[in-house]
């Protein structure tokens, strides 16, 4: 299990991973039919270089999963993600 939690702001339609209960890393999706479109992911500036948006990726993704889901990766770090995770290719 991870220090840092990710949680689906279903409101504001983001992924947003936690860091000492601040947001410290999101993804932005919108749903299309059964689908989670993942539309650009961010990290805080001063968190970068933590590892915390793969974390991200790696929690949001398996979240998809967990709901049954497929994933469309529009952005491009997820994307790249993926690629280099074959592991979660099935969601696609």
């Amino acid at each position: 299990m991870s220090d840092y939690p990710v949680q689906d702001n279903s409101a504001q339609h983001r992924f947003e991973l936690l860091v000492d209960g601040e947001v410290g890393a999101l993804a932005t999706y919108r749903l299309r039919g059964d689908a989670v479109v993942i539309l650009h992911t961010e990290t805080a500036p001063e968190m970068r270089g933590r590892g915390l948006a793969g974390e991200l990726a790696r929690q949001t993704l398996d979240q998809i999963r967990d709901r049954g889901a497929k994933v469309v990766p529009s952005c491009p770090f997820f994307a790249r993600y993926i690629s280099e995770h074959p592991e979660y290719a099935d969601l696609v």
